[in-house]
């Protein structure tokens, strides 16, 4: 029956359908619900809605903000992260002073978004922490400075982590090089910092400018008065009178930069330059270039931490800034509220639940492109799904979700915030999957085939203990951001499947601060503790699966036997 896929392998024919039918239900129907929804009125088909909503001035203006907002914050945030990273990797450091600064560069990716507003407020605010340190600000942190500052922090981290891992293929080796062909030190840096990594830089900036853009969380904290898109959609959407049509028009707005950002980042491996060999080349101690990125490496962690600093602080006082001694009556008393750790207990299930699916689909999905035999079109078909799951915008994909679904069984319900998450963050699994099986030896299940197994038997025999370790990053990954998101699912929670994020838009409303950095640490310290674990747990799994290639299962014939 499934004999056009390819030859063979049954259970992979059946994972590709079962796949298909999945990202089509929860992928292709509702971004076309939204497309739908754009061109049709209660006349039906129009370009009215378009005519109708584009020649606002209030739109172009929010989408001239966002557009300013965005290139700031990935200006900034790409200088930041090349210097940090630059210096990590051409800096004599120890590696326990690494590890430590690249730990307090990528903490900000264990707390969601909205909550970089509200910190920022309270830090840079009229009454905040750093304030009343260095004393009035010379601009109001609500609108565009707060977003930057708010922004800078969000999109840091992925920027950092994109050239830090490009620095580690630069071969250091032509530091010397050109100091022996006579170079100054301008051209020095230019051959051997600059040039290996423009292509990552590009990168890097391309993925901060998309991040902030699409971004819900920052703006509904402290943006104020200054509209951006994604505020527009907001809105428009959930507003005193909701206007589908309007906002199905600011999701498709929203969708064509982001789908030119992903057409630019495929090129930018291009701009990269390939060293025939990497020399492992440890720099050369200099107290002038050492001590230099040490007091900027002090200077990043102090902002950094004087930002974050206040949400240890508000919860544990007795009204700041007004009573600041401590107590831990505000958090006696937000925890007796059982909404509080309702919402808390929802987030973990959800979370749970992501990461258990998502891992399952995309590993399949994975297997399917590296690992079957099935024609290539529906390899392609895994990648076309991976491409288009990266290039929609949360906020658009609730939308659609929205659209499609509302009036159905999974309206308010915890398996569509669930289905939302795995779509929304599928792309990086499966590359993660994909990745691994790459690299495995490609011959396993032929021979498990001919000693007589099953294919469900080899995979769990031999495929699944070879890959533990990409299993645990995966779910790692979906685990931690399905607790920190907010873009998608705010559309989609109702009073029974509040989430911590969602609850934490909400206490916004009421103004209570408190409570707000209450959940935020709970959400940081699951993420924290969870990373630790699981990041323990996938580097025991790697070095044991390494030690049992070695000695245990040194042939695909040895370890079916």
């Amino acid at each position: 029956m499934l004999a056009f896929l390819g030859k063979g392998q049954f259970e992979l024919k059946l994972s590709f359908v079962l796949i298909l039918l999945i990202l089509g239900i929860s992928l292709v129907y509702p971004l076309y619900s939204v497309l739908n929804q754009s061109f049709f009125n209660d006349s039906g088909f129009t370009f009215d809605n378009y005519l109708t909503f584009l020649s606002k001035d209030s739109f172009w203006q929010s989408l001239f903000n966002s557009f300013k907002v965005s290139g700031a914050v990935a200006l900034f945030a790409t200088t930041i992260a090349f210097i940090s990273a630059y210096g990590l990797n051409f800096c004599a450091y120890s590696q326990r002073l690494k590890s430590a600064i690249e730990i307090i560069i990528l903490l900000p990716l264990f707390l969601p978004s909205i909550t970089y507003g509200f910190a920022v407020i309270y830090s840079f605010g009229r009454q905040g922490l750093i304030t009343r340190l260095i004393g009035q600000l010379p601009f109001s942190i609500y609108g565009f400075y707060g977003l930057l500052i708010a922004g800078v922090i969000y999109t840091l981290p992925p920027a950092f982590m994109i050239l830090n891992n490009a620095f580690k293929y630069v071969d250091k080796n032509f530091i010397t090089v050109s100091k022996v062909m006579g170079d100054s030190k301008a051209r020095t840096f230019y051959i051997t910092g600059i040039r290996p990594v423009v292509g990552s830089m590009v990168a890097a900036f391309i993925l901060s400018f998309f991040l902030n853009f699409t971004d819900f969380g920052i703006p509904t904290s402290i943006a104020g008065k200054y509209d951006v898109i994604a505020t527009t959609l907001y809105a428009t959407m959930m507003g005193a009178v909701p206007d589908f049509a309007n906002g199905s028009v600011v999701a498709m707005a929203m969708l064509v930069p982001s789908i030119i950002a992903i057409v630019l980042l495929r090129y930018c491996d291009r701009l990269n330059f390939r060293y025939n060999k990497i020399s492992m080349v440890h720099p050369v101690p200099d107290k002038l270039r050492d001590g230099g990125f040490l007091a900027f490496y002090l200077a990043l962690t102090l902002l950094l931490l004087s930002v974050f600093a206040i949400m240890f602080i508000v919860p544990f006082v007795k009204s700041w800034p007004y009573q600041p001694w401590f107590t831990l009556e505000t958090v006696k008393r937000i925890f007796a509220e059982s909404a509080i750790l309702g919402v808390y207990i929802n987030s973990l299930c959800v979370a749970i639940l992501t990461a258990i699916c998502g891992t399952v689909l995309c590993y399949l999905a994975g297997m399917i492109n590296a690992r079957s035999h099935l024609t290539g079109w529906c390899k392609s078909l895994m990648d076309v799904f991976a491409m288009v799951t990266n290039t929609v915008p949360g906020m658009v994909l609730g939308v659609g979700f929205l659209f499609a679904f509302t009036g159905t069984s999974l309206t308010n319900t915890f398996l569509i915030l669930i289905i939302a998450n795995v779509v929304h963050f599928f792309t990086t699994p499966y590359l993660m999957a994909k990745q691994a099986f790459s690299k495995m030896n490609a011959s396993w299940e032929t021979t498990g085939a001919l000693m007589g197994d099953t294919w469900f038997k080899t995979v769990r025999r031999v495929v699944i203990p070879n890959t533990k370790s990409t299993i645990i990053e995966m779910f790692s990954y979906f685990f931690v951001n399905a607790m920190v998101t907010i873009s998608a699912i705010v559309f989609l929670a109702g009073a029974r499947t509040m989430v911590t994020t969602v609850k934490i838009k909400e206490l916004q409303y009421f103004e209570k601060f408190d409570a707000i950095f209450v959940l935020s640490l709970l959400i940081f310290f699951t993420n924290v503790a969870a990373k630790l674990i699981l990041d323990r747990l996938a580097v025991r799994k790697s070095v044991k699966s390494a030690k049992t290639t070695k000695t245990e299962t040194k042939t695909p014939l040895e370890a079916l036997s």
